[in-house]
């Protein structure tokens, strides 16, 4: 429960149709598996603790006792137990019959949620045994206790005020409004869905996506639990189905015929964080009643998957998809750009690096796009003292193999001059000898594009932006930033999969080339070897370190512990706790230090949902404190706990 996970499984034992009693000890061996498991929250399928499947025998009265009985040793169980479990049973109220879901809590029945929309069609025929639940909440004794019916009913954790559970039954998540969503804006972060929902061609997939749609507009974790094996198999059969979703990603699922549980652990916390983002979920609590209850906090192991390269999609097709759409996006962006300015060309500093490369892949892309040819990108080399054989050629055939025109510019005559100007020792390799370069290279691209109609066409990506790695009106500045949204990590991808798409073999492998070469400002003199004597992560940082951590401060506004809680499980066996916690202080430290330079970013294409633009999704004080940041890392060095 600590930093807002919870513990959860969808499970689905194995029945005998109005079996009560058999029923109630399935149900109670896999609350004791759940309970071992330390699951705080177990959701069972539909009718349970009788069957979905009974038909008439719903009208037995016998049934019903049973039924009853069986939630009463439930009851007694849910004593020793520690967490919330959700079983479906028939319950007459009124003279009517309701289709329900029964929430009990160490020993406590907090309520009974009917179903409200009943299927009366196909091979359904509810309405034949129940009435649709009321809205209205009222009070009631069933299984010896005094307890709450209605399907406006919440239950809330005390002690973890990010735990809140609205309950739906099966066919309520098919009905063009559900009862969820009521549910959520009146303050459920959890949904849970006790189904019986049985098994046909294609409707596996249509259940998942009504799962994951359904959690990610409610900005919700989702549990749906499906009856399985034991259901009268007369007219149909059921595949146990259970799936967990939060916020549209589907964390787990067994998979029809696949097993018995699905379990993971849901990031509540990141719910909270998602609808304060969202202006439009709106809380309406009118209308529905809290149930208060109790769970003893306990440490939560993390099992869910923690990608350490939360911008990169793993699938393999996902990814050039993402890469694709990326590429498109960027010369999209600047093509509409190069014609609202009427530009007759657009200038690129090209440095055989990563980060230039993927500029000009968008500007022949975007001049493809306006019906120009690829020579209208006028990409522009600059060595200096630091600019190595290897970087100069792949700037050159790069530009070949994709037929823009090219130029070199020698600036190191001109960065002597203006060292003397300054009075700047050329034996001395500070912060001068390097922005001085960077400086001139800048000026030499602009006065460039003022000479021959153009602009420049900015190179630095969203992770030098986030950590400043940027000289001030140097490379920092442009004319339009293609690559301004587009973290580090993702920059590799792109540009390996631009290889994989060649058109020519000298473009592939070059480009290959490019992503083997160590990233490097070349700003100092290369060593006595040849070798470079920069390397840019040996300095900030790891970037896949740093996007990690980008990712989740930005996008969900998480706190320093659970970032280096979360960064442990993603990079355990590859980085030690004191390397994760000092790259996170060092992330900190730059990300508040370099807010000026963002402040005055040009303009650029948003691609992702992290981006850092002054003008749209960031918008960050200059001179704001990181202290207390740093504080709650400082705390960390001590009570760090055990890895996951």
């Amino acid at each position: 429960m600590k930093d807002g996970f919870l513990a959860v499984r969808a499970a689905s034992p194995a029945l005998r149709v109005a079996d009560c009693e058999y029923n109630t000890a399935q149900i109670l061996a896999a609350m004791e598996d759940a309970g071992r498991a330390g699951v705080r929250l177990l959701c069972l399928p539909e009718l349970c603790l009788t069957g979905y499947t009974c038909g008439d025998l719903f009208l037995q009265a016998a049934l019903l006792r049973g039924a009853e009985a069986g939630l009463r040793e439930l009851l007694r169980a849910s004593q020793e137990h520690d967490m919330v479990v959700l079983a479906g049973l028939p319950v007459t109220v009124d003279g009517k019959l309701y289709n329900c879901a029964a929430a009990l809590a160490r020993g406590r029945l907090l309520g009974l949620v009917p179903k409200t929309w009943l299927p009366n069609y196909s091979e359904f025929y509810e309405l034949r045994h129940f009435s649709p639940g009321p809205a209205e909440v009222q009070e009631l004794t069933f299984a010896g206790q005094r307890t709450l019916f209605g399907s406006r009913l919440l239950f809330a954790c005390r002690q973890m005020e990010s735990f809140v559970l609205g309950v739906e039954l099966c066919e309520d998540l098919w009905a063009p409004v559900p009862p969820s969503c009521g549910l959520a804006l009146a303050g459920a972060t959890v949904i849970a869905n006790l189904s019986a929902s049985d098994e046909t061609i294609g409707k596996a997939d249509y259940r998942r996506q009504l799962v994951c749609g359904q959690s990610a507009r409610l900005l919700c974790g989702y549990l749906y639990a499906d009856a399985g094996h034991g259901e009268s198999t007369t007219d149909m059969v059921f595949a146990a189905h259970d799936l967990i979703a939060e916020n549209g990603t589907l964390l787990c699922e067994t998979g029809p015929f696949g097993g018995s549980a699905a379990e993971t652990q849901l990031d509540l916390d990141r719910m909270l964080r998602e609808r304060i983002r969202s202006t439009s979920f709106q809380p309406r609590p009118e209308g529905y009643t809290r149930v208060d209850f109790d769970l003893e906090p306990a440490e939560v192991r993390l099992t869910r998957p923690v990608s350490p390269a939360p911008f990169v999609p793993q699938d393999t097709a996902d990814r050039a998809d993402r890469c694709e759409t990326i590429l498109r996006i960027q010369a999209e962006g600047l093509a509409s750009r190069m014609e609202h300015t009427h530009a007759k060309c657009a200038v690129v500093g090209i440095s055989g690096g990563l980060d230039s490369c993927l500029a000009l892949l968008a500007a022949v892309r975007a001049c493809r796009l306006l019906g120009v040819p690829a020579d209208t990108i006028h990409a522009i080399t600059m060595p200096c003292f630091g600019t190595s054989r290897r970087t100069r050629q792949n700037a050159e055939t790069l530009c070949a193999a994709l037929g823009v025109r090219f130029a070199e510019i020698n600036i190191t005559a001109t960065v002597q001059s203006h060292f003397a100007d300054i009075g700047q020792d050329p034996g001395c390799y500070d912060v001068t000898f390097e922005n001085c370069q960077a400086r001139v290279r800048t000026l030499e691209l602009m006065d460039c594009a003022n000479k021959n109609g153009g602009f420049v066409i900015g190179t630095g990506d969203l992770s030098e932006l986030a950590l400043g790695w940027a000289t001030y009106n140097g490379d920092h500045m442009s004319m339009y930033g293609v690559n301004a949204g587009v973290p580090k990590t993702l920059v590799r991808h792109i540009v390996r999969y631009a290889a994989d798409s060649a058109g020519s073999e000298t473009l592939r492998r070059v480009l290959l080339d490019i992503l083997d070469t160590p990233v490097s400002p070349e700003l100092l003199p290369a060593a006595k070897d040849g070798s470079f004597s920069q390397q840019t992560e040996q300095l900030v940082g790891p970037y896949e370190l740093h996007d990690f951590y980008l990712y989740y401060v930005l996008r969900f506004g998480f706190g320093p512990a659970k970032i280096y809680r979360l960064a442990r499980a993603a990079f355990a066996g590859r980085y030690s706790d004191e390397v994760l916690l000092y790259w996170l202080r060092s992330f900190y430290r730059r990300f508040f230090a370099q807010q000026f330079k963002r402040s005055c970013l040009p303009d650029g294409p948003k691609v992702g949902s992290v981006t850092l633009s002054p003008r749209a999704d960031w918008r960050m004080p200059s001179d704001a404190s990181s202290a207390l940041w740093l504080k709650e890392l400082e705390g960390l060095d001590a009570c760090g706990g055990p890895a996951e």
